[in-house]
């Protein structure tokens, strides 16, 4: 594994730095159409060629999906711009490029359905659909409340947004010796695996993927993509290395993006605050094809919606819909900072109408004790918390006009079913393998010193290895807050068994015996709950009058149970903040209604520059969780906590109702 010097510094081997003898560059020939009957198609790799439908779908597969699955290449019908409809090949990425002129296309364009009102009202996009409606989950019952003061009702919509690592998609296949060796800039070698051997039809014996260094993922990186396995039919037909390398263009345009969810919500509330029950719909742009989370995630969403707040009454209909869009897939937070932006943002409401202060009417709905939703998520007593962020965030301090916004959310983390780990101790040096990739989250600072720490030895003997499936057998991967939880549970587990062995062994443990013998321990530690955690952000802005937001102060105070690394622990916040931010205010994947792609390049598409970047205060409880090492969940607080805060403050700055993000500045002058 790189040095934390070699990382800051770029000296890392990413997937496009990785050469081979006789490889070829792949380029994938895309419909320019959302939605397209195609006649004919003359030239490159295509379905004729390869035909398969896409397995596994890494982060909120369930196995229970429903609706077309995704082909490889279009077939008979191009559904979404960007859909990979052929393959061309060449010796260098310059001559791969230029094949793609060959391949012609004959497409006859159709109507498509761009957004979730023509989804619901329109013919199915699918001719075996019945409707556009994916998937529906019903959550909690229906109620009705007699003696309810308020009754308020809002929409909100949080549109698509592209994950935009630092590094797009990437991977190299190889084929040889009858195995296919896979090198991949990724999340989750495991899931990949299973894609590739279910899509390819291949046993799993003759399927490795490697992890190499991964610039970023976010999401992005955690289950499989046409081109995947495109790649690696192509190197099993020609006998060759294969190497596709996603452009930024190919990223905002075929990726699976995040987010686009419409929530229709109506809160019945007394006068003093309490609210007495919470209606909605949720609604989310599954895009073209089902699968990942499409269709795990309006589902979560309604099961969160109330998050750390004791509501007795819950109703929601949840809905996964079809459009002529790439297929949804999870962004950082995938889920959670839906569902509390649509909680959040109706208690700012409900503070408005009653002229109570936002943070009392949070204070009077905090769970007092542990309390089970509606919905079926049991939540712990989250009052005592809420109190303490809003003491360590200042609140009290701020006078009007300088109101802040502050919000309040409870994480719940992917901890579930475990994780997968192997420890070797040879040589004098102890080598540690994970399930799942680290990029940019510092998985080698926790594995060094937790190990150090149960090993009694130097960190400096300890390293953390690239992964690959041959050398970890079981591995669910790097995504859901779930990294240091149980990614660390799995070590210490291991750890100790190691431990117990030489004990049993030797009579006694040392640190010398360790380091003197040969041993090697791998297993896939199982963990069944779900860990919850709180959180509350605290932010400011001004709105210039060209509308123009500038965000001042942004303030966060999370539960973090034991911080293990304090300063990866700062990193994450702080560039979790800035995901946030860049959400809020600048980030979206657009289109035409007649399906053209607006946002084809990262400026059209936004995203925050550093001069954007807000005064930053990290503050931090630490309440052990159940683990042996106390860790809880992190990486996706921000980004759940800091959109609804931003929202707020934008509000109070412009007297303008925050509904939809990205809030744009026509809308704050208009």
């Amino acid at each position: 594994m790189r040095s934390e010097k070699e990382m800051v510094t770029g000296r890392m081997q990413y997937i496009d730095d990785i050469v081979m003898d006789g490889m070829l560059h792949m380029t994938v020939v895309r419909s320019p159409y959302s939605f397209a009957k195609i006649n004919a198609i003359r030239g490159g790799l295509n379905h004729t060629d390869f035909n398969s439908e896409m397995k596994s779908f890494g982060e909120g597969e369930t196995g229970e999906e429903t609706g077309p699955g995704e082909t490889m290449f279009a077939g008979s019908h191009a559904f979404y711009a960007g859909q990979p409809v052929a393959a061309v090949f060449g010796k260098t990425k310059y001559e791969s490029e230029d094949n793609a002129d060959s391949v012609e296309v004959d497409y006859e364009p159709l109507k498509p359905i761009m957004n979730l009102n023509d989804s619901l009202k329109l013919g199915p996009v699918h001719g075996s659909m019945k409707s556009n409606v994916l998937k529906r989950t019903l959550l909690g019952k229906e109620f009705s409340i007699a003696d309810s003061h308020i009754d308020l009702s809002d929409s909100f919509m949080m549109e698509r947004i592209a994950t935009n690592p630092i590094e797009g998609r990437g991977l190299v296949c190889h084929y040889d010796d009858n195995k296919l060796n896979v090198w991949i800039s990724g999340q989750s070698m495991h899931s990949i695996k299973s894609g590739l051997c279910g899509t390819l039809n291949l046993p799993p014996d003759r399927v490795r993927v490697f992890h190499v260094d991964t610039g970023g993922a976010f999401g992005l990186k955690g289950g499989m993509y046409p081109e995947y396995a495109i790649a690696g039919f192509a190197s099993m037909k020609y006998g060759k290395p294969v190497k596709w390398i996603e452009t930024r263009r190919e990223h905002l345009m075929a990726s699976k993006p995040g987010r686009g969810v419409r929530g229709d919500i109506t809160i019945s509330a007394r006068k003093d605050g309490k609210i007495l029950g919470l209606k909605g719909k949720v609604l989310v742009d599954a895009g073209a094809f089902g699968g990942s989370i499409a269709e795990f995630s309006p589902r979560f969403i309604g099961y969160q919606i109330t998050g750390p707040y004791a509501i007795g009454n819950v109703y929601v209909d949840a809905q996964a819909l079809v459009t002529n869009k790439p297929p949804q897939g999870p962004y950082r937070g995938a889920g959670r900072p839906e569902a509390s932006f649509l909680m959040e943002r109706m208690i700012d409401r409900l503070a408005d109408e009653t002229g109570l202060d936002p943070v009392d009417i949070r204070l009077t709905n905090a769970a007092t004790e542990p309390f089970k939703t509606p919905t079926g998520m049991t939540i712990p007593e989250s009052r005592s918390f809420l109190q303490d962020a809003i003491r360590e965030l200042g609140y009290r301090n701020f006078r009007k006009p300088e109101r802040p916004g502050f919000s309040f959310f409870a994480l719940l983390p992917a901890s579930s079913p475990g994780e997968g780990a192997r420890i070797r101790c040879s040589e004098g040096k102890v080598k540690v393998w994970l399930g799942g990739n680290t990029h940019g989250q510092g998985h080698e600072f926790f594995v060094k010193s937790l190990l150090s720490t149960e090993f009694r030895i130097d960190p400096g003997l300890i390293t953390l290895e690239y992964a690959d499936t041959d050398m970890l057998e079981k591995g669910e991967g790097s995504w859901g807050s779930r990294s240091a939880m149980v990614g660390g549970n799995a070590i210490i587990e291991l750890a100790r068994r190691i431990i117990k062995r030489i004990e049993k062994e030797e009579g006694h443990y040392a640190p010398e015996i360790l380091l003197d013998g040969e041993y090697d321990e791998q297993d896939f530690v199982s963990y069944k709950k779900t860990l919850i955690s709180y959180g509350a952000n605290l932010v400011t802005a001004d709105v210039d009058t060209y509308g123009n937001v500038h965000v001042k102060e942004c303030r966060s105070y999370y539960d973090v149970g034991r911080a293990l690394v304090p300063h990866m622990v700062r990193g994450q916040i702080i560039g979790g903040c800035m995901q946030g931010i860049g959400q809020t205010l600048y980030e979206e994947i657009s289109y035409s209604e007649d399906g053209t792609l607006l946002t084809g390049s990262i400026s059209d598409a936004g995203l925050p520059t550093a001069e954007k970047i807000p005064e930053f205060t990290v503050k931090y409880a630490e309440n052990p969780s159940e683990f042996p090492h106390g860790a809880k969940g992190l990486g996706e607080s921000p980004t759940i906590g800091v959109p609804t805060a931003l929202a707020r403050a934008i509000e109070l700055a412009s007297g303008k109702r925050i509904r939809n993000t990205p809030v744009r500045p026509d809308y704050l002058i208009g």
